[in-house]
């Protein structure tokens, strides 16, 4: 049975009800309930419940420039994949460091913003063993920015604009870098 997502009331919280069974799912800011599925099956109270959610990549885009997230995030999201936007290094951090159950594939992150540059929250992610795929972005291409983002273990350096086909072509690298090395482990 397929959960039809526009039933589902307003965040925080989801509750469904189905036989002897209830579940409450958090729900993480989603314009729309149309990406929540939930599907389950009990055949007798023997029978464990089975959820299954939707496995979608989830892309990160951090960008200071607000016209660049709602791009990236659109192109993202015509290509069937969920995105995520964050306006500075240190929001995402954030996001990642309270909830770390928060799966995200590959992260879009640009190279100058303030604060905290990619380059910093690139370094951060190392610290913190993790192996998600980063693709740099800039529109300031800096002496030894390329070689130091690289040898940081990015998949790839962009200098903006950028044309859509050749972001879409490094996430699906990215993606496969991650998937390869296990970046959600």
């Amino acid at each position: 049975m397929t959960f039809d997502s526009s039933s589902l009331p307003s965040p925080p919280l989801a509750i469904g009800l189905r036989s002897n069974i209830q579940f409450c799912l958090p729900l993480i800011e989603f314009s729309s309930y149309d990406r929540v599925e939930i599907a389950f099956r009990v055949q007798d109270e023997a029978e464990k419940e089975v959820v299954t959610s939707n496995a979608k990549p989830r892309i990160a885009i951090v960008d200071d420039d607000e016209s660049v997230c709602r791009a990236i995030k659109r192109l993202v999201r015509s290509l069937g994949m969920d995105a995520d936007t964050f306006t500075s290094g240190q929001e995402f951090i954030g996001a990642l460091e309270a909830m770390p159950s928060v799966d995200v594939d590959c992260v879009v992150l640009d190279v100058q913003m303030p604060h905290m540059n990619g380059m910093a929250v690139n370094e951060h992610l190392a610290g913190l063993n993790s192996r998600l795929p980063v693709i740099f972005i800039t529109a300031y291409d800096e002496p030894g920015a390329r070689e130091r983002a690289l040898a940081g273990g990015a998949v790839a350096f962009l200098r903006k604009p950028f044309n859509d086909e050749l972001l879409i072509e490094t996430l699906r690298i990215a993606l496969e870098r991650g998937a390869r090395n296990g970046s959600k482990d």
